[in-house]
């Protein structure tokens, strides 16, 4: 079932038991399914990669919205981004724990021989190529330099 069939199904469901919350998040990711619908070249479909990347766009785009307000202390409008951020990532694949990273990180750096810090591009992006949905990019950006480093 592709993502956009599934969030269709589930918004039914959200309507009909009058959870706002779900409503909410499943909205923002129908809203960007149509919005990347209509790009031009995108001939009225996408990939499933693209999915992935619009998930975890939306994703992080919440995220930044809750450190804000958390700082500025509204607490009304960082419990509503929060709700959101825990629905959307339902859709997202498991993440993978710091150490699974880090040994991904490893086996790539050893596949490509890398030897320092100047190799640092190189293992990004096969690393976030392998890695996509599974791990964030900052997270990987961190383990890449600390191990290129030692």
């Amino acid at each position: 079932m592709s993502l956009e069939t599934e969030v269709m199904s589930l918004m039914k469901d959200a309507m009909k038991n009058k959870d706002e919350a779900m409503l909410r998040g499943l909205r923002a990711i129908k809203a960007e399914i149509i919005k990347a619908k209509t790009d031009p070249g995108a001939n009225g479909e996408i990939s499933a990669e693209t999915e992935l990347k619009l998930l975890q766009k939306l994703v992080k785009q919440r995220k930044d919205s809750l450190a804000i307000y958390e700082q500025q202390s509204r607490p009304d409008l960082a419990v509503k981004e929060s709700e959101e951020i825990a629905i959307i990532e339902k859709f997202l694949p498991a993440q993978m724990s710091e150490e699974d990273v880090k040994a991904a990180v490893q086996a790539i750096i050893n596949e490509l021989g890398a030897l320092g810090p100047q190799d640092l591009g190189k293992v990004m992006g096969l690393a976030t190529k392998q890695l996509a949905g599974q791990a964030d990019g900052k997270v990987i950006s961190a383990i890449a330099k600390s191990l290129l480093t030692a």
